[in-house]
C-alpha cells in the first residue's frame, strides 16, 4: 500500500517503513505526525484519487530526528565593483519514519 501526501508545499510517494526528511515539523524526536493532506492512496492496483484529497485517510509516522543539512555557500558579486558577498544557509528538517497508512 502506497500514499501520495502533501507536506511543506511539496508531495512525497511513501509506503510503510519509509524514511523521509521533510521540511522543519512543530514536532519533537520520538513524536507520533499524523499527515492528514492525503492526495492518493494505492493498493494493489486498485488508486484512489482525491478532490483534492482522499477524505479519511491518513499517514502516521514518528519523528526519528530533528537537525539541520549541509551547508551551502552563496556567493554573489558584481563585476567591475570589486564587491562580493559571501553568505551561508543550513535548511533546517526532520526526519520522519512512516509507520502506517490508513485510507479508502
Amino acid at each position: 500500500m502506497y500514499a501520495i501526501i502533501e507536506s511543506g508545499g511539496k508531495q512525497y510517494r511513501v509506503e510503510e517503513g519509509d524514511v523521509l526528511f521533510l521540511e522543519k515539523l512543530p514536532a519533537n524526536e520520538d513524536d507520533v505526525v499524523v499527515f492528514e493532506d492525503v492526495l492518493a492512496v494505492g493498493d494493489s492496483g486498485k488508486v484512489t484519487v482525491g478532490t483534492p484529497l482522499v477524505s479519511g485517510a491518513k499517514v502516521t509516522g514518528q519523528v526519528l530526528k530533528n537537525g539541520r543539512g549541509k551547508k551551502l555557500n552563496i556567493i554573489t558579486y558584481k563585476p567591475k565593483k570589486g564587491s562580493v558577498r559571501r553568505i551561508g544557509h543550513r535548511q533546517p528538517y526532520t526526519k520522519v519514519e512512516i509507520t502506517e497508512i490508513s485510507g479508502k
